[in-house]
């Protein structure tokens, strides 16, 4: 298998490979340019997005400059798509975000995983794991989503919150780490 292969696989990889450290240095070029653009010059911008990630839904997408990313081609954003300006997203695995959802300013989606121990860390080993953002979820300025977390569907992620583990659907949940107050559902009945 390819470094790419194993990265994509969850398996791991060497992150100093020189087909990813091109690719990356790829992305950064269309996310400078993407970056560089006015405001106004939205039909360009969709145009470097829709080059740039897996998947885009139909009804339009919109993220704030700045944005970056690692490789793009990991990322599929659902239709109606919005992210508030500093939207971060490293994607050495599968981000998969639904419809109609909303991100706040300075939020930040993370697959890659590194190990704890220094002597593994600094060999350039690591590894990545999915992201998965159900249809209908609002997060909140200021959160971090942390490697293979899925939050379902109609959910709302407060502001500020560390998302270390799984938020079921119909819920609204806080803080660090990141934990549910309030299922929508039930408490509206």
């Amino acid at each position: 298998m390819t470094e790419k292969e194993k990265m994509l696989a969850g398996l791991v990889y060497d992150a100093t490979d020189a087909t990813l450290l091109r690719e990356l240095m790829q992305t950064r070029e269309r996310i400078c340019d993407y970056n560089a653009l006015r405001p106004s010059e939205t039909t360009k911008m969709k145009a470097i997005l829709k080059a740039l990630f897996a998947h885009i839904g139909d009804d339009g997408i919109i993220i704030n400059q700045p944005f970056r990313c690692d490789y793009g081609k990991q990322i599929s954003v659902g239709r109606r798509f919005f992210a508030n300006f500093n939207l971060t997203i490293l994607d050495e695995a599968r981000v998969t975000i639904g419809d109609d959802c909303f991100i706040g300013p300075n939020v930040s989606i993370y697959t890659a995983c590194h190990s704890t121990d220094p002597a593994e860390r600094n060999s350039r080993q690591e590894w990545a794991l999915p992201v998965t953002i159900g249809h209908n979820v609002w997060i909140g300025g200021g959160a971090t989503i942390l490697p293979g977390v899925t939050i379902g569907d109609n959910v709302t992620i407060g502001a500020g919150s560390v998302v270390v583990g799984d938020i079921p659907a119909d819920t609204i949940a806080v803080g660090n780490p990141c934990k549910v107050v309030r299922n929508i559902a039930t408490d509206n009945q």
